[in-house]
């Protein structure tokens, strides 16, 4: 009788190989703790965050009186300055400064600064939306990927 392993490696095209680096050893950083690649679902609830506090601040600077009535470029326009200045400056935004992430340059030593061309590249691209959505098989974003920066955990 059939096994679900062997139904599973049949279904992939064979027994999946183990013995190969992880996707967080090819980008040279370590598998688990401080420096690890953030998982998807802390980034995501970062991103809920920072979009919150967009949206909060758009609606103050709008018009206090009615939401009706706010901008509905404010909040993007709010999100993207929070992003270029935090990220390249401080290395996070809000979100992330919550949930313990860092965005930091890829192969580069810790503390580096992620710089105003990189930040600015990958929050255009995080603004596009799809960009930020359609992972790479080392579980960066296109956007990451575009400025060669990675989230990981502080």
């Amino acid at each position: 009788m059939a096994s679900r392993e062997d139904m599973g490696s049949w279904l992939e095209g064979g027994a999946a190989d183990r013995s190969g680096p992880s996707s967080a050893e090819r980008l040279g950083l370590p598998g688990e703790g401080h420096g690890s690649p953030a998982r998807v679902g802390r980034r995501v609830v970062a991103l809920v965050i920072d979009w919150a506090v967009a949206s909060l601040v758009a609606f103050l600077l709008t018009n206090p009186g009615s939401w009706s009535d706010m901008s509905s470029w404010a909040p993007l326009l709010v999100f993207a300055v929070e992003n270029v200045l935090l990220v390249s400056t401080a290395g996070f935004t809000v979100g992330h400064r919550l949930l313990g992430l860092q965005v930091r340059v890829l192969g580069a030593p810790e503390g580096t600064y992620v710089g105003f061309a990189r930040g600015a590249v990958r929050t255009l691209l995080l603004c596009l939306v799809i960009p930020a959505v359609v992972w790479g098989n080392d579980g960066r974003g296109l956007h990451d990927r575009a400025a060669g920066t990675v989230i990981v955990r502080r």
